[in-house]
C-alpha cells in the first residue's frame, strides 16, 4: 500500500472525494483549508508523562506556524512514555510507539508532520517512525525542566535523587526532610534536567539535523520554546516545498556527527541503543565500533550532571547549547551534511559564535576529559560488547572477586547490611535482565545503592556489572548492556561468587579469570530463567523478537 499524500488522498472525481472532503468539512473546515498541504503535528501528550506536560500549548504555537506558511495543520495524539508511569521497563514501548508513529505518518494523508517529543524512550521512537515512513518531518523537543532548590542548592532529578537517597540510607537525611527535598527535587514540568537520556536524545535530534538550531536546550517553559514551536511550523513548510525527507538528512555522516555531540556531551549510555535503532532503520550499519572509534578521536568538552556540575536548560543552554558544542568541534565534524534548515551543517556554523562560557563548554583544545564519555568492552564476559561511561565513573581499572545476584532483591539485600562481605574489592553483578530476560532491560544499573558501610568510610563508588541498563542521569562505575544477554546463554550466567573479574576501560577489557572451557562447561548447567511470565499481548511479543543491545533492541522485521 503506497503512502499517503494529501491531494492522492482526496482521490479528485471519486464518491470517496466527496466523503473525505464533507468529513473534514464536518470539523469546521473550508475549501480554502482543503486546499493546503496537510501538516500532521503527533503530539505525544499525556498527563502520565510530566516531561510531556506542556505539550498542549507547544502543539498550538505549531499550528500557528503551519497556518502562517499556508499549511492546514491536524493533530493527532499517541503513546506517551515516562519511565517512572510504567511497571515494566519502558523500554519495551519504544518499538510500540515507533511503530504506531510510523503508521500515522504514512497512513494518513500528511505531507509533512512535526513530531513533539521530550523523554527518553519518546524521542528515539519518534525519529525511528519519521526515518521508516520518510515524509518530510521536523522533531520539536520539548526541552529541559528547570532545575530545584533546596536550601539554596540547585537540585537536579535523576543525578541529585540517587545522591539524596544514599545520604538517607547512610542516615544523613531523616523522613522528614527527604519529604521537604521532595517539595523542592523538580523545578517545572520538562525533560529532567541532566544531560540523561531524554536531554541527551533531544540533543541528538538536533545535531542529527532533524531538529531547529538551539531548540534542545532551551527550557521547556520559556517563550523561546514557544517560538520553537512556531518556527518548526512554518519549517516544515519549507521542507515539504523542497521535498526534503529524513533520508536527505540521516545519513552515516550525520550519524557520526551526532555520536561526537554525544560523547563530547558525556550524554546516556542509552543512545548507544537508540542511535543504533534509528540508524538501521535508515540502512546505516551502526556497530559498537563505530561508538568507540568515534569516542577515542572525541573529547568531553560538557560540564553538566551527571559527569558535570551544570544542567541542560540553564548553564549548557546559556552557554549556547548544540550550536556553540558543535562549533567547538567543527574540526570533527562532517560539516556538508543537510539539516532541516534547508542549508548545510557549514551553512547553519557560519554565523554561530564560539560559547562565552568556556567553564560550561570547554575550547577543544583544553576539554575536561581527553577522551570521549562513553566507552565500549569486550572480553569473554561480554563477547559482542559492553558499555560504561566513563566520564561519570571512578574506577576505570579493577581486578578483584565477583559476587552475583539473580535478582535485584538479593543484591540490595547484600549491599545494605551491615554484616555482608561487601568491600571495594568486589565486584557486584546483576544479571537475568537483558532485553528478554528482564524483559526491556530495565535501569537497574542504578539501583544498586553505595554500601552504607563504605559510604561512612568515605568511600562513594565500586564496580557493578550488569546486562540490564542505567538511568542517563545516574553516575558511578556500571558496566552495561553485557552482551549476549544471561538469560540468552551469555557468559554473565556461568560466573560463580568468587570468580575473579578484570576491567581496564582504557584498554576496553571485561573478563573473568576463567578458560572458554571453563565458561562453556558452566553454562551447559545453568539456565537464568526470565523474570516474569508473559502469555499473549506486546510484552510477549517483544520478548519474542526482540534483538539484543548491541543491535538497537528493535525488531528485526522494522529494521
Amino acid at each position: 500500500m503506497e503512502n499517503s499524500s494529501s491531494k492522492k488522498w482526496l482521490k479528485p472525481g471519486t464518491r470517496q472525494c466527496l466523503l473525505r472532503r464533507a468529513l473534514v468539512k464536518s470539523m469546521g473546515y473550508t475549501d480554502d483549508d482543503l486546499a493546503r498541504p496537510i501538516v500532521g503535528i503527533v503530539n505525544t501528550w499525556a498527563e502520565t508523562n510530566p516531561g510531556h506536560f506542556h505539550f498542549r500549548q507547544l502543539a498550538e504555537a505549531v499550528k500557528r506556524g503551519v497556518w502562517a506558511a499556508g499549511g492546514f495543520p491536524l493533530e493527532v495524539n499517541t503513546l506517551s512514555i515516562c519511565e517512572v508511569f510504567f511497571d515494566v521497563s519502558s523500554l519495551i514501548y519504544r518499538n510500540l510507539l515507533s511503530m504506531t508513529t510510523e503508521e500515522l505518518i504514512a497512513r494518513h494523508p500528511f505531507d509533512g508532520v512535526v513530531l513533539l517529543g521530550s523523554c527518553d524512550k519518546c524521542v528515539p521512537a519518534q525519529l525511528m517512525a519519521a526515518v521508516s515512513a520518510n515524509k518530510p518531518a521536523i522533531f520539536l523537543p520539548g526541552g529541559p525542566m528547570l532545575p530545584g532548590n533546596y536550601k539554596r542548592e540547585s537540585l537536579a532529578c535523576g543525578t541529585d535523587s540517587f545522591k539524596l537517597w544514599t545520604r538517607h540510607l547512610a542516615g544523613e537525611i531523616d523522613e522528614a526532610e527527604l519529604n521537604r527535598v521532595e517539595d523542592c527535587l523538580y523545578g517545572s514540568v520538562g525533560a529532567c534536567p541532566i544531560m540523561g537520556t531524554a536531554n541527551s536524545m533531544q540533543c541528538a535530534a538536533e545535531s542529527l539535523g532533524l531538529s531547529l538550531p538551539g531548540s534542545a536546550a532551551s527550557p521547556a517553559v520559556s517563550a523561546e520554546k514557544m517560538r520553537f514551536a512556531e518556527l518548526s511550523g512554518r519549517r516544515i513548510m519549507t521542507l515539504i516545498e523542497r521535498d526534503i525527507k529524513p533520508s536527505d538528512i540521516v545519513t552515516r555522516e550525520s550519524m557520526e556527527n551526532c555520536i561526537t555531540v554525544l560523547m563530547s556531551s558525556g550524554g546516556s549510555t542509552n543512545l548507544i541503543i537508540h542511535l543504533t535503532a534509528i540508524a538501521k532503520r535508515a540502512g546505516i550499519d551502526l556497530r559498537l565500533s563505530d561508538f568507540q572509534r568515534i569516542s577515542d578521536r572525541t573529547k568531553v568538552l560538557v560540564d553538566v550532571k551527571p559527569s558535570g556540575k551544570g544542567t541542560v536548560g540553564i548553564e549548557f543552554h546559556q552557554a549556547g547549547g548544540v550550536p556553540a558544542l558543535m562549533k567547538e568541534l567543527e574540526p570533527l565534524l562532517h560539516t556538508e551534511v543537510m539539516t532541516v534548515t534547508g542549508n548545510t551543517l557549514k551553512e547553519n556554523l557560519e554565523n554561530v559564535q564560539k560559547t562565552y562560557r568556556p567553564e560550561v563548554i570547554a575550547p577543544l583544545d583544553r576539554p575536561f576529559r581527553n577522551s570521549g564519555g562513553i566507552a565500549v568492552l569486550y572480553g569473554n564476559l561480554a563477547p559482542r560488547g559492553a558499555v560504561i561511561k566513563r566520564s561519570a565513573a571512578s574506577i576505570l581499572k579493577f581486578r578483584g572477586e565477583a559476587r552475583v545476584f539473580d535478582t535485584l532483591a538479593e543484591a540490595e539485600k547484600y549491599l545494605l547490611d551491615e554484616n555482608s562481605d561487601m568491600d571495594e574489592n568486589k565486584a557486584v553483578i546483576l544479571r537475568g535482565y537483558g532485553p528478554k530476560g528482564a524483559p526491556g532491560m530495565p535501569e537497574f544499573g542504578n539501583y544498586m545503592p553505595i554500601p552504607p558501610k563504605l559510604y561512612k568510610r568515605g568511600i562513594q563508588d565500586y564496580v557493578r556489572i550488569t546486562d540490564a541498563r542505567m538511568s542517563g542521569g545516574a553516575f558511578g562505575t556500571v558496566v552495561l548492556h553485557v552482551c549476549p544477554e544471561a538469560c540468552g546463554g551469555g557468559p554473565l550466567g556461568a560466573l560463580r561468587n568468587g570468580d575473579i573479574i578484570e576491567m581496564d576501560v582504557e584498554k576496553g577489557i571485561l573478563r573473568a579469570e576463567l578458560s572458554d572451557k571453563e565458561i562453556a562447561e558452566r553454562l551447559k548447567h545453568t539456565r537464568i530463567e526470565p523474570k516474569e511470565t508473559f502469555r499473549r499481548g506486546f510484552i510477549r511479543h517483544y520478548i519474542d523478537q526482540v534483538l539484543q543491545a548491541d543491535e538497537g533492541c528493535d525488531f528485526p522485521y522494522m529494521q
